[in-house]
């Protein structure tokens, strides 16, 4: 049986957002206002419909975290679409399994951290915003890459990828910072997938269409344990 525990501490509300929702929420709120003090009954309603659905998009819930030491958790809610071994990647020297999750505008958008270890790299690669389940996503959209070390000196990469209609990555990392598993460390807005990339001889637990949430569904474990 897996334990759990809380990498970030519980939220103090019942209905936690996340933070690079409030300006989207507020603009929403204030057309609304406006509308409604201006008697414009439908475009209030559709307004405070906007609202509610950018306050259920940007939904930031808690998250119990396996402690398995070797456990490697899902960055994000949504969809497996790709998980495999490939012969090699610009993510990854090598061979190396690759797994992909693919978030529709109805998945919580908040990404967590694969495994704990050292940031070592980030690089962000400018692209275009085809449909983020397409396989060319990986190499053509607008993404980017955050290249990891264990403290057992596994080497894993994790990459977020634009959609279709998302046009904002967020990336709270630094390098030389040292996240844990499970730990918030940024997300896309509006639509978008995510790739990790495992060493070959890790081992993977998840199979195309698994459907996986952030920080407590495990993608597979590492070879270190």
């Amino acid at each position: 049986m897996n334990r759990f525990s809380w990498t970030d501490p519980p939220s103090q509300t019942a209905f936690p957002i996340a933070r690079p929702g409030y300006a989207y929420i507020g603009a929403a709120a204030f057309a609304t206002a406006v509308f409604a003090l201006l008697g414009w009954e439908i475009l209030s309603l559709i307004g405070l419909a906007a609202a509610f659905g950018i306050c259920c998009f940007f939904r930031d819930p808690d998250r119990v975290i396996p402690t398995n030491a070797a456990a490697v958790v899902s960055p994000a809610d949504g969809k497996i679409i790709e998980a495999g071994e490939i012969a090699g990647s610009s993510y990854y020297e090598g061979r190396c399994i690759k797994v992909s999750i693919f978030m529709t505008v109805f998945n919580v958008h908040v990404n967590r951290m694969p495994h704990e270890g050292v940031v070592e790299d980030i690089r962000y690669y400018p692209g275009k915003f085809v449909s983020a389940n397409l396989d060319k996503a990986s190499l053509d959209n607008e993404r980017n890459a955050v290249f990891m070390k264990t403290p057992g000196g596994t080497k894993y990469t994790v990459v977020q990828i634009a959609g279709l209609i998302a046009r904002r990555i967020i990336c709270g990392l630094r390098i030389g910072d040292a996240p844990e598993r499970g730990q918030r460390f940024g997300m896309i807005c509006f639509g978008s997938r995510l790739d990790v990339y495992l060493p070959a001889d890790a081992r993977l637990k998840v199979r195309i269409g698994e459907k996986v949430q952030a920080g407590t569904s495990i993608l597979g474990y590492l070879p270190e344990s």
